[in-house]
């Protein structure tokens, strides 16, 4: 029955009401992550906070999304897509709303308690919703809609940097925090638009469901949608089946590590590097840092197109060595100028785009790499495991700079060109995986791609 929505030329209503849960969910996500960053500036000072102090505040939202991506991507293959998207926004946004009653002493540990819990759910929402929109829509247009649910992600840091400037100096931190509550409400917008996967319903047996799920998805009569003359049974994949796929173990995980380690590093210093090498303050600095971000939005977009125009593997490796070659530029010629143009601001640009535009590709293609059975388990395995590159670049970085400072290092000249080639050299790798691992997805549908995943029985 799933023949009919692989004829759909146009998506329906319906399944852009799918769509449109899945973005809102992952911006007002990427909107509560950020919160912190926010908050921390208001409360450093009073709270006389060290620097370990604060590390540890910023630091443990990145370690909850490890255990958060394996733990709710097993668990959406066990109970359920949807159910697991509505727990996922309830998690990361009620930890957000507690952070509003953070007592003032020894609070330093209560935010961190609460940040692992943020990093928990926000991990958690962006390993189910992904697989959930990707088995509701044709194969011809999977690759653009799994990249279009990754792409409106900056709108939601743009989000909290509008509250933080100009909402907080009158409503407090705390205040803040309790706004954070508000994408607890996109629970309500899950029940009403988002239907369980026809997909998943079809491996637990319950094929009734299916048919109504599929039905309201391409807005017919469940009448017009026979079922198949052999109907399978139902199927329950133990995790550590993951295993049986060593390929797709390596390609999720390596590619999310390297993509991770560059994006991260980087992402942390720029602010600080512009300062340094065109001799302007922090807020000018800033200010020049939301044009390059306007990049890395044009580029989601571009990488979405490119997913289904020319596939994922060649996405995933121009992704890949296109951030890398502007890293580097941008570490040999920083002290050049063309005009009155830094090229190492330009760069910037390319870095922006190519490596937070590549996330479009990055995230989709890391669930299609794996069986259905194991689809959310294994995306949540890959991206967890990924997770440790937000450790992995910014400490590197810190070691090459010579500083304690894993959060912001203190940056020299000297630095510059071996600090822009190790995040490059963490890209360039993600490139080399894409070509030595990566395998083809577009065009084929999730059923063909089982066919080719699934391990041949022992003795054949």
């Amino acid at each position: 029955m799933l023949e009919l929505l692989e004829r759909q030329q146009r998506l329906t209503g319906n399944q852009k009401k799918i769509i449109a849960a899945a973005v809102i969910g992952d911006m007002l996500d990427y909107f509560d992550f950020g919160l912190i960053g926010y908050a921390l500036a208001f409360i450093v000072g009073p709270w006389h906070l060290t620097y370990g102090q604060s590390a540890m505040i910023l630091l443990t939202s990145g370690i909850g999304g490890i255990p958060g991506a394996l733990f709710y991507g097993w668990l959406a293959d066990r109970i359920g897509r949807r159910t697991v998207f509505i727990i996922t926004a309830l998690n990361f946004s009620l930890a957000t709303g507690i952070m509003a009653v953070t007592p003032d002493a020894g609070g330093w540990i209560f935010l961190s308690v609460c940040r692992f819990f943020v990093g928990f759910g926000v991990a958690g929402l962006f390993t189910v919703d992904l697989p959930l929109v990707q088995e509701f829509v044709p194969t011809s247009k999977r690759g653009f809609v799994g990249g279009l649910v990754t792409s409106l992600l900056p709108i939601g840091a743009i989000m909290g940097a509008l509250l933080g400037a100009f909402v907080t100096p009158y409503i407090g931190w705390r205040g803040l925090f309790a706004i954070g509550l508000l994408p607890a409400a996109i629970t309500l917008l899950i029940r009403a638009w988002v239907p369980e996967s026809p997909r998943w319903l079809m491996r637990m047996g319950r094929h009734d469901d299916a048919r109504r799920s599929l039905a309201w998805a391409l807005e017919i009569d469940t009448a017009q949608i026979a079922l198949p003359a052999t109907l399978p049974e139902s199927q329950a994949v133990a995790w550590r089946e993951l295993f049986r796929y060593p390929r797709s173990v390596a390609l999720s995980c390596l590619t999310n590590l390297g993509v991770q380690a560059g994006s991260i590093g980087i992402g942390l210093w720029s602010t600080t590097l512009l300062v340094l090498l065109l001799k302007i303050g922090p807020a000018e600095a800033s200010y020049l840092m939301i044009y390059a971000s306007m990049a890395g939005l044009a580029g989601r977009f571009v990488f979405s197109y490119l997913s289904d125009a020319i596939g994922r593997k060649p996405s995933g490796v121009l992704l890949s060595f296109g951030a890398a070659a502007s890293l580097a530029a941008a570490g040999y010629w920083y002290d050049a100028f063309i005009g009155p143009l830094s090229i190492f601001y330009l760069m910037l640009f390319g870095q922006r785009f190519f490596g937070d535009g590549g996330y479009a590709v990055v995230g989709p293609y890391s669930a299609e790499v794996w069986p259905s059975g194991l689809r959310a388990s294994g995306m949540g395995f890959g991206f967890g495991i990924g997770n440790f590159g937000k450790i992995f670049g910014p400490l590197g970085l810190a070691l090459i700079v010579g500083s304690s400072d894993v959060i912001s290092p203190k940056a020299t000249l000297a630095a510059i060109e071996p600090a822009m080639l190790y995040l490059a050299g963490w890209y360039a790798f993600a490139g080399v995986v894409y070509l030595l691992l990566g395998f083809e997805t577009r065009g084929r549908t999730l059923e063909e791609l089982d066919a080719t995943l699934m391990p041949r029985p022992a003795g054949r």
